[in-house]
């Protein structure tokens, strides 16, 4: 019964939030149309933005909406998520479409729709879908403190690590959560948990089950005992399997200091993961589409540029356009990468003469005088132009637009173990690293704001650092 009242629930919010959207973006056109114009009428001229070109991307905006809605878990149950939590997943909802509809209103015949438009649509969605999480979440919180619309639990476990969670649900009453009693796992309740009933012991648990021998119904049993009582109840595991009774199981057994926690089943197997690295599949494949869309476009436009390019590079030093080299990308795996050569093609054969100029720590050669480089190479190198081919590794899909830049295999093979976790995500075209001023970041910072893309990923960060990489590109501060 709870299981369906959660979905309806879901059901409702989703309904609302696509009203609310579609409310933000019909009243982001009378604002632009009808409001501004009488503002300002040299800034804001009237009729240029007909009502039909929007209506065109009415339904785009629908679906896009609901892709991220549903991808970044919006609909899932909130009793434990804090409202920060919630109000920021809607503001990147906001920030990611409105984002992805501008792109493809550009590259669609849909020049003509108004920049304001887009900022005010943006704007009052945000506005509308924060108010309604936060009137939701009020509301619900005023209910359950009410003693209303909770769930109860019993806590099979009586030591600490029992106690700590239920010191943890007491401590979030606004969750929802009533701690009916615990059943002793042999361990001695400590005073300060006198006040709740103990319900027997383990072994009594399945007859408590079967006789319902309980002050009320039982919503959920958390499992909070050592790994040897755990093999002891796997009948009883079953036994909530066919009551339909929700079932928890503390599983603070292993130390993890960044890893998420997680569940998944294979055929039928239950297996409980531990992952440093971005894992919702939703968000991946709109990553992936993404860097496929953005590299072929992004190779298109630069043709002319990268025309120039390669005659440049044959005029101002003999040998091959492109420079070819093996990196080490996911987890490990080889590829090769491609950039414009800004060295002379001795270059490989003549690094035992430059490494004392290496002005980076640890196992990366990083030079601003290298002497192999050639004059239109620096060029190049100053505007990161260099690697303009590694859209060719994008759209490939060895690399990505964002991520940790790509090392080679002899630099790995001198990194300490806490380095290696960088390469357990897709290699980029651009990372922290690249619009924090590369070289005047030491090694082990660079391996540090890497890790950092890696434990804070989402979609929003990977448009935010795209945004912050032009600036760099076009001032030269990101090779320097």
């Amino acid at each position: 019964m709870l299981k369906e009242k959660a979905r309806m629930i879901a059901r409702v919010v989703y309904v609302a939030d696509l009203a609310l959207t579609t409310a933000a973006f019909f009243a982001a056109f009378f604002i632009r149309d009808l409001v501004l114009p009488k503002i300002a009428p040299t800034q804001f001229p009237t009729g240029l933005f007909p009502l039909r070109d929007y209506i065109k991307i009415y339904p785009v905006v629908l679906i896009l909406w609901s892709i991220l809605l549903f991808g970044y878990h919006s609909y899932h149950s909130h009793r434990t998520i804090a409202l920060l939590r919630e109000v920021l997943t809607a503001i990147r909802v906001v920030f990611v479409g409105n984002a992805i509809l501008a792109t493809l209103a550009y590259l669609l015949p849909l020049r003509q729709l108004s920049r304001a438009w887009f900022i005010l649509f943006g704007v009052l969605a945000a506005l509308l879908l924060v108010l309604e999480k936060v009137v939701v979440r009020v509301v619900a919180r005023y209910v359950r403190r009410k003693g209303l619309n909770y769930r109860t639990i019993l806590i099979v476990g009586t030591g600490r690590r029992a106690i700590e969670v239920a010191r943890t649900v007491e401590g979030h009453k606004y969750w929802g959560y009533k701690i009916l009693g615990f059943v002793s796992d042999g361990h001695r309740l400590s005073n300060g948990w006198a006040r709740f009933r103990v319900y027997g012991s383990v072994p009594d648990l399945r007859r408590l089950l079967e006789g319902g021998q309980f002050a009320e119904p039982i919503d959920e049993i958390v499992f909070a005992v050592t790994r040897k009582k755990l093999d002891e109840m796997k009948q009883i595991f079953l036994m909530c399997e066919e009551l339909g009774i929700r079932t928890r199981v503390a599983m603070n057994f292993f130390p993890n200091r960044v890893a998420r926690v997680e569940l998944e089943e294979l055929e039928g197997i239950p297996f409980l993961t531990f992952t440093t690295t971005p894992s919702n599949e939703s968000q991946l494949a709109l990553k992936r589409l993404l860097d496929i869309a953005v590299s072929m476009l992004l190779l298109l436009l630069s043709l002319p540029i990268i025309g120039i390019a390669a005659i440049a590079i044959k005029l101002s030093s003999p040998g091959s356009v492109f420079f070819k080299q093996k990196r080490m990308g996911l987890n490990g795996r080889v590829f090769t990468l491609f950039k414009f050569r800004t060295m002379y093609e001795d270059a490989l054969e003549r690094r035992g003469e430059v490494t004392h100029l290496n002005e980076m720590t640890g196992p990366v050669f990083k030079a601003k005088s290298d002497p192999r480089i050639t004059a239109f190479g620096r060029v190049l190198r100053k505007f990161s132009l260099d690697e303009l081919p590694q859209l060719w590794n994008v759209l490939k899909g060895d690399m990505s637009l964002v991520g940790p830049r790509p090392p080679i295999p002899e630099e790995v093979a001198a990194y300490h173990r806490w380095h290696r976790r960088r390469l357990s995500m897709k290699p980029g075209l651009t990372c922290l690293w690249q619009v924090s001023g590369r070289n005047n970041v030491d090694f082990d910072r660079w391996m540090q704001l890497d890790l950092q893309y890696i434990d804070n990923w989402s979609p929003s960060l990977d448009f935010k650092i795209l945004l912050r990489t032009i600036p760099a590109v076009l001032s030269g501060r990101g090779a320097s």
